[in-house]
Parts: structure tokens; sequence; C-alpha cells
């Protein structure tokens, strides 16, 4: 190489450094460029030039070039795993990070991100922790934040790993912390720690003056979503279309605040759910909500079909939903037994469910239930007793099945079988010795139902179940000790002796006084014999009788007492002398007597006798009827003329 090459290789090198320095990326490429064009081979030009078109956001112009130089790009494992990252080509980055001889801190990090992106956060958790350890620079809040959202995501899978205990010291880590006790179902703790949170974000936005309200939307989802989950469906419905009516831009959380609007719509505000509906399934929301979330929208979708009555549509979106997550698989054939309920033909449906349910053992119980839905909704209780039957004995010998089993035995007055099934729950218990519930209430219903259908030997069986448990319980002894008398009086009398004394029962009562009471003379007899009996002088027990208060009558307002009261003040008023007075004033024309009595008065006040006052009308074949005459006649009386007017 001659001296006058170097030279020019070096100004060439001073000129993209100047503009790397100013930050002016675009020429910074061209020069770059320049440099490759008369040095191919140079890396560091072409490592300047990725820099630069990673600077201005063209990650796909970076990728395409260092596809296109794989000599002058093979230690460039950070800038396209970058590249790909940024252009979600999630696996693919995972596959270059990977495929790095050596991890720096820089590669880390980002290997990080991508497997936070691919979910899986334990591996995520891993690579965190190795770098918070070994590091010590301005990054760390930032590192510390992103660890407690991974964590958040690993509690919510179910992850048993230990958690270390984080700072909330910033509105983000406070969110975060907010999200991991929503994972453990605290939700009252979340709610007050996302208040917190909500205050430190308003400190932080307000210094640095950007939009407070805009940062405040997923904090306030969060709350609405705990609001929720608390049965405060009112004030989370509020804050939702709180959170939508100011459209943020973020459509992220536009999608899942419609989503969880939706689901407390239900079957109501149908209109309002499709139109969210279309809200939380934009474009774009593959990269901004995990797959649970996305699973959760989809689902919602399929049902919000349902109760519009959609059924062509409901079919399409559950082969699509199955599709793309075979996991619902269970989901999608309830909701075809939905549709074929609907039609009518709830048989089919719970035979559907059934079917499903002898081939997939993880969902038997789910189906099996289900159907027997269906079958009792159309009245057919056998067949209902017969699903329950079929289950496996680790399901249909727990508390809550054995009831239904009884309850519905009984309901046909099948107690023999209801007997059965109950003894039967009991020797399976007893073999398998079931230590994971509390089984006592079903020992007690058991004895109780033996004791009272006259089977004293199956009742002892669930008292010495219920003995072992507690054996200190007076009461069970008690039961036991009855039940053995009807068929084994020597282990009842063998038994008696653990009872306890009648002292340690009843230390507060004297026997004596109980034995010479007249307790078997009744209760009326021991009232008077009681009565009869004289206080002793100076007893603080005995209190004399206190004597009735006798209360003044109430006398009318106005009343004189110099006047005596009228004497027929308690007659109705129609037969009091004054109220006949005045009836004789107004009607002394008219006589009281039998109806018919006065004929002269009758043809006097007879409208039909009476001389017409209207004109016969010159058709008689369209003169009006004699009672519509009548009522002519009537309402023409009580109208009056008026000047210039009609009547």
């Amino acid at each position: 190489m001659t001296a006058q090459t170097s030279i020019s290789l070096g100004s060439l090198y001073a000129e993209l450094n100047k503009f790397c320095q100013n930050n002016d990326f675009e020429r910074a490429v061209k020069s770059a460029n320049k440099v490759l064009h008369h040095y191919p081979e140079e890396t560091k030009a072409f490592h300047c030039k990725i820099v630069s078109l990673v600077q201005q956001d063209k990650f796909q112009e970076a990728l395409q070039s260092i596809n296109k130089q794989p000599k002058l790009s093979s230690d460039l494992y950070l800038e396209k795993a970058y590249c790909q990252y940024r252009l979600n080509q999630i696996q693919d980055a995972f596959k270059t990070v990977s495929s790095a001889p050596n991890l720096s801190y820089e590669l880390k990090e980002l290997k990080a991100q991508i497997l936070y992106r691919l979910e899986s956060y334990e591996e995520c958790f891993d690579v965190y922790r190795d770098i918070i350890k070994n590091t010590n620079d301005d990054y760390e809040e930032e590192r510390e934040t992103n660890l407690s959202a991974v964590i958040a995501n690993m509690l919510l899978d179910g992850s048993t790993k230990n958690i270390p205990e984080l700072r909330e010291h910033s509105y983000e880590l406070a969110y975060n912390a907010a999200c991991q006790l929503i994972s453990q179902g605290k939700y009252a703790d979340a709610e007050k720690k996302l208040k917190i949170a909500e205050k430190l974000c308003r400190e932080a936005l307000q210094e640095e003056e950007e939009d407070v309200e805009e940062g405040l939307g997923i904090i306030r989802a969060q709350q609405a979503y705990c609001l929720q989950l608390q049965g405060r469906e009112k004030e989370a419905q509020a804050m939702y279309n709180a959170i939508l009516k100011r459209k943020p831009d973020d459509i992220g959380l536009v999608a899942i605040a419609s989503n969880n609007s939706i689901t407390l719509n239900r079957d109501q505000n149908v209109f309002d759910s499709k139109k969210k509906i279309r809200s939380a399934m934009t474009e774009g929301l593959q990269n901004k909500l995990t797959s649970r979330q996305r699973k959760a929208i989809r689902i919602n979708q399929c049902l919000l079909s349902v109760y519009t009555n959609q059924n062509e549509l409901t079919t399409q979106l559950c082969k699509k939903l199955v599709k793309d997550y075979p996991d619902t698989v269970n989901l999608t054939v309830l909701v075809d037994a939905i549709l074929l309920a609907r039609d009518g033909k709830a048989k089919e449906a719970a035979n559907m469910l059934t079917d499903f349910a002898s081939k997939n053992a993880s969902f038997k119980l789910e189906m099996s239930l289900a159907a027997i839905q269906l079958l009792l909704s159309e009245g057919n209780v056998k067949a209902a007793c017969e699903v329950l039957k079929q289950l496996d004995d680790s399901i249909k010998y727990k508390p809550g099945i054995v009831s239904a089993l009884v309850t519905l035995y009984m309901a046909q007055d099948q107690r023999d079988d209801a007997s059965k099934i109950l003894q039967n729950t009991v020797d399976w218990h007893r073999k398998n010795k079931d230590s994971s519930s509390d089984l006592s209430v079903l020992w007690r219903q058991a004895a109780d139902f033996h004791l009272r259908g006259g089977e004293p030997a199956v009742a002892a069986k669930s008292l010495e179940e219920l003995l072992r448990v507690n054996p200190t319980d007076t009461k069970t002894l008690a039961q036991l000790i009855i039940a053995y008398a009807q068929f084994d009086p020597s282990k009842a009398q063998a038994l008696s002796k653990k009872l306890p004394s009648v002292a340690d029962l009843t230390p507060s009562s004297d026997v004596d006084s109980l034995e010479t009471s007249n307790w078997m003379m009744g209760t009326k007899v021991i009232k008077k014999a009681v009565s009869k009996v004289e206080p002793s002088p100076g007893s603080e027990l005995l209190q004399k009788k206190k004597k009735r208060r006798k209360r003044k009558g109430k006398l009318p307002k106005n009343y004189d007492l110099s006047c005596d009261p009228d004497p027929e003040r308690w007659l109705p008023k129609h037969e009091r002398s004054t109220f006949r007075k005045k009836k004789d004033r107004r009607n002394k024309d008219i006589g009281k007597g039998t109806q018919g009595a006065a004929t002269g008065a009758i043809d006097q006040y007879d409208i039909t006798k009476m001389p017409s006052q209207a004109k016969p009308s010159p058709n008689p074949q369209n003169s009006p009827a004699p009672d519509a005459i009548r009522g002519q006649q009537r309402k023409i009386q009580h109208k009056k003329k008026k000047k210039g007017g009609k009547f």
C-alpha cells in the first residue's frame, strides 16, 4: 500500500468520525459507503454504517446489509440480533444471540428482552439476576424494573422460584409490585399499591413536563381490573369507560380496557360490546399483548357471538380459535353444546359432552357437570345420575359429587341407592385414607342419614371416622354409643366408660334440687306451686309486681266540657234525627215508599212522556234512534250558546 493511499484512507475515516461525533448519521452512512467503495474489506467502516442505520431506525436496510456482507458482519451478533428484534423477528433474534461464541453484557440484556417476548420468564429471570449481580452502572434501575415485570409474569404462571425483594421507589416498580400481588390473588393489597404508583407517576411526569393522564392510563386500567375481581363491577366499568373516552394512543391499553368492559356487559349492551370487540381485535396487537391476553380476547369474541345469536359466525370463530390455541378445544365443545341446546337438542348436546369427556380425561369432570346441567334442564334426573355414577372413584366420592347424587336419588324416592352411595363413600375413604381435605361434614351427614334410616351399623362406620379425627368430641362419642347400643350392646357399654362424668359436664347444676323438684307434674302445676311460696324477707331476686299505669282517654279537639255529649253520636249519620230533617227539607215533594206507589210523580219525571223539543227530521228513515235522541238532548241542555259560535 502506498503512502498516498494510506493518507486517503485516514482522511476518509476522519470525515466519517466527524459525522459520527456530530450525530449526523445520514451523512455518516454516505461517508462509510465511500470508505467501503475504496476499501471493500474495512470492517470498521462497515460497522459504522450499520450503527448509523440503526440510529436512524432503518432496521430492515441494516439487516439486509448484514446479510449481504457475511464476511464483514461475522462479529456483529449484537447489531444483527437487535435489528431482528426490532423487526419482530423474535425467533431469528434468539437464534442469532444463541450462536454468539461469547455473550457480552449487552448481548445478555438483549437476550433477556428476547426471552421476555418469547414468554420464557424463568430463563429471563435467571439472565437478569446474573446481569444485576455482575454490573454496576447507570442502568441498574431499568434492569430492576424489567426484573420486577418478569417476576409478575412468573407468579402468574405459578412459578415456585425464590422471589427477591425489590425496591418500590419509582412508579414503574410500584406498578409491577401491584401486578405481583394480583398474580397471587391479593386484589385489595394490589389496589392500595396501585394508588401509590399513581401518586408517584403524577410526581415524576409533572417534573418531566409530560402528559400525566397519558402515563396514568395503564395504572388506572389495572385499578379497574382489581375492582372487577373484587366484585365492584360498576366502579370498574366507569373506569374502563373513562379510559376509552380519552382515546389513548396505546392500542394495547385500548384492547385490554375494551375486552374487560365486554366481560362486564355479558349479555347486556350487546351493541356496545360489538363496537368494543372491534377495538380489541385491531391489527398490531400481536407484539403489544401476551399470548394469554390475546387468547382471552379471542374467547370473548366467540362468547359475544353466542350472545348475539350468530350461530354460523360462532362456529367459524371456534374453529379458528382451536387452530391457533389447541388448548381451548374444551371451550369450543361447550359452545357447540350450547348451540345444540338452543335448537332443542339438549339430549344430543349432553351426549356430545359425555363422549368428549370419555376421550379426554383432563376435562372429564368439567364436561360431565355441563352434561348433567343440560339433562336436568330437560327434567331427565335418571340420566343425570348415570353420568355422575360413571365418574372415576377419586372424583365420584368427593363431598360435592356425593351430595349431588344423594339429592338426586332422594328426589326420585330412591333411598336405598342414596344409602348405598354414602356407604360406598365411607368405605372408599377408609381404604384410601384421603387426608388432603376435611371430610368431617361428609362423615356427619352420612351418619345422620343412616341413623334416621335405621341403619346403625353403617352409621357407626362414619362416626368411627369422625371420632378418629377428633377423639375429644363428646357429641360424636355419644352418637356412636347410641348406634352401638342398637346392634352391639357390649361395645356401647365399653365405650360409655370414656364419657366424662356428670360433674364435669354440668358443674353448675344441683342434682339434688333437680331430683326433689316437681318437674313430673307439668309446667302449670309448677307455676301454681311457685306462686304460693312466700318470698323470704330481704331477698334481692324477688321484686314487687309493678302496677300498670292507667292512661286517660283522649278527647276530641274543641270539646266543650260544659255541654253534654250527643246521645246519637254512636249512630250512623243517615240514622240520626238531624240527618232526616235535612233530607225532608231537600226532598219535600218526593215521598218515601214502595216502588210505583206514586204513579203521577213517575209520569211527571218520565222523559219519554214530555213534549219533544227537537224538530222532526225531514227523512224519517235517517232519523236517529230514541236513545240517541235522548243522549243528544242531554248534551244540548248542558251546553250554553256562545255568540257567533256553534253549539
